[in-house]
């Protein structure tokens, strides 16, 4: 299931690689890629490939020193380097792609440490938004309590978000076998301008790199750089059933 790596320590985004892109990237949208529990660099890098050439970067994949024990710690630290993409791309908005644990440790740092302020759009993918009853079987770890649904730290998310600016994109699986049941990688909050796009019979493992999913991020990143950050429509049913497939 998603991991996110990142202890108490500093994590580690390379400066000279964001000024680098970021002199290339003119007035795109910098985007952070967010790995999961177990992928690190793997489902980042193919996502980076899939990504590229659609209007958007730089793309800076998001690295941790070693297994974050907390959602809200992990959360902060991103919070760092969503800063520090900011203010080494003058400034400009910044997109967060976050896979399985990883979207979730997005949604926490946008919805409960502000920084929607620096956010505009949080996409993830396979994510338990609601828990998953996997968790239940793991080893007592405390951040794999956290993801046990009535968790304290999902009990937070679920509370009220009334001032939360940002737009989420969650797509999720009907046959994703870590996020049980299949609709807990839905974001159901009546606070938040949230799309569900489910993703039939794709695997945990495979959906980020499914390419009707693909697919759809490069066009919501498109939209992006094109018309703004009103990526889908006001009135569309915010618990709507999109499907990718």
């Amino acid at each position: 299931m998603g991991q996110l790596t990142g202890w108490l320590g500093r994590s580690q985004v390379s400066r000279s690689a964001i000024d680098g892109e970021s002199a290339r990237a003119g007035s795109r949208v910098p985007v952070l890629l967010v790995h999961g529990l177990v992928d690190r660099d793997w489902v980042v890098s193919c996502l980076e490939q899939g990504l590229g050439g659609c209007g958007a970067g730089p793309f800076v994949p998001v690295t941790y020193n070693g297994f974050s024990p907390d959602v809200r710690t992990a959360a902060r630290v991103l919070g760092e380097q969503v800063e520090l993409t900011a203010g080494r791309c003058e400034g400009r908005p910044v997109v967060l792609i976050g896979y399985s644990l990883g979207g979730l440790v997005a949604r926490y740092y946008v919805q409960r440490l502000g920084g929607d302020a620096y956010v505009p759009l949080v996409v993830t993918l396979a994510t338990p938004h609601g828990g998953t009853a996997t968790a239940l079987l793991a080893p007592p770890h405390p951040l794999l309590r956290q993801l046990r649904p009535g968790s304290e730290v999902l009990t937070e998310l679920a509370g009220p978000a009334a001032g939360c600016q940002s737009r989420f994109v969650a797509f999720y699986s009907d046959l994703d076998e870590a996020v049980v049941p299949a609709a807990r990688g839905r974001i159901d909050h009546p606070d938040l301008k949230a799309r569900n796009v489910l993703v039939p019979g794709v695997g945990h493992l495979t959906l980020p790199l499914h390419q009707p999913v693909i697919d759809e991020v490069r066009a919501l990143l498109t939209a992006v750089g094109q018309t703004g950050f009103d990526v889908f429509p006001a009135d569309r049913d915010r618990q709507g059933r999109n499907r990718a497939r």
